[in-house]
C-alpha cells in the first residue's frame, strides 16, 4: 500500500512571504518602524523583494524608500521563519546587520520610528522581532 503523504504530489501549501530586513543597532538599541496601515505594530525596516531582486538589493531599495538611507556594510545575521505580523501568513525573513549612511527619516508610509532595547512594555513588537530576533541580539550582547 502506498502512503499518500509520501507521494510526489504537488504541495498545496503556499510559499512563504519573503522579506529582507535590517537589524540596525545604535547605542545598544534596535531601530524599529511601524506602517500607517498598522501603526501599533513595530517591525524591522525592510520589505519584500521585487521579482528578480536578491535580498541585499531589496534591503537597499526598501531602506531608501522607508528611511531615506542606505545600508552600510550589511552582513547576513539570520533567517527567521515566523508568521508575518500584518499578513498573518508564513514568512521567511532574511535579517542583515547594518549601519545607515545617514540619520533615518521616515517616509510617508511609516507611522513611527523608534529605537528600543526590546524591554519597553508599551511597544508592540512583531512576533518575529520579539520572539526570534531580540533573544539572538541579547545573546550576542548587542542590546543594552
Amino acid at each position: 500500500m502506498i502512503d499518500p503523504a509520501a507521494t510526489d504530489a504537488p504541495s498545496t501549501q503556499a510559499a512563504p512571504l519573503t522579506v529582507a530586513a535590517a537589524a540596525v543597532i545604535r547605542d545598544g538599541r534596535l531601530l524599529v518602524v511601524s506602517k500607517r496601515a498598522a501603526p501599533d505594530v513595530f517591525y524591522l525596516p525592510g520589505g519584500k523583494p521585487d521579482p528578480g531582486e536578491d535580498a541585499l538589493r531589496a534591503l537597499a531599495r526598501e531602506l531608501g524608500e522607508e528611511l531615506g538611507a542606505a545600508p552600510v556594510d550589511p552582513r547576513h545575521l539570520t533567517d527567521i521563519r515566523a508568521t508575518a505580523a500584518l499578513e498573518g501568513v508564513p514568512m521567511l525573513m532574511t535579517v542583515f546587520t547594518a549601519t545607515l549612511d545617514r540619520e533615518p527619516a521616515p517616509a510617508a508610509e511609516l507611522a513611527d520610528l523608534r529605537w528600543t532595547d526590546g524591554r519597553d512594555d508599551t511597544l508592540r513588537l512583531a512576533p518575529a522581532v520579539r520572539d526570534h530576533l531580540l533573544p539572538l541580539l541579547r545573546e550576542r550582547g548587542d542590546l543594552a
